[in-house]
């Protein structure tokens, strides 16, 4: 038995070219690289913050301090002490910033007065502590 070959031959029109596995692969591609990419978590301070009713938004440059519920001091999420921080601040009140105190619900009263007190001796012009948004309670 002999079998005739048949020619075939496809042809492709210049200039068109079909994409769909172009798109596969790039969508393979996407996938592999999502699942085996590895996220890295950035540390940062756990504060708590208390809740406020009147709390504003505030979008300007500061200076964040933040106070730990174990009354530890922070600055831009660098543990500080309170000598570097009066430092710290001297240089922030020559160029007029601003302050953000973040102090944890649990953080004592007497830590935050005292950094309080600490500004506006140095003469800081603006002091905004940080809260979270409490919903208001309907009766």
């Amino acid at each position: 038995m002999r079998f005739k070959r048949l020619k075939r031959r496809t042809q492709i029109a210049k200039g068109q070219l079909d994409i769909a596995p172009m798109v596969d692969v790039m969508f393979n591609l996407l996938i592999f690289f999502m699942l085996t990419s590895n996220f890295v978590l950035q540390q940062g301070i756990k504060v708590s913050l208390p809740k406020a009713l009147t709390s504003e938004l505030i979008s300007s440059e500061n200076i964040v301090i933040n106070v730990t519920g174990q009354d530890l001091l922070f600055l831009n999420e660098k543990p500080i002490t309170i000598n570097e921080l009066t430092m710290k601040l001297r240089d922030a009140a020559r160029e007029n910033k601003s302050l953000l105190l973040r102090a944890d619900a649990n953080a004592s009263l007497g830590r935050v007065v005292e950094i309080w007190d600490l500004c506006r001796e140095l003469g800081i012009p603006q002091i905004n502590i940080a809260t979270n948004q409490k919903a208001e309670q309907s009766a």
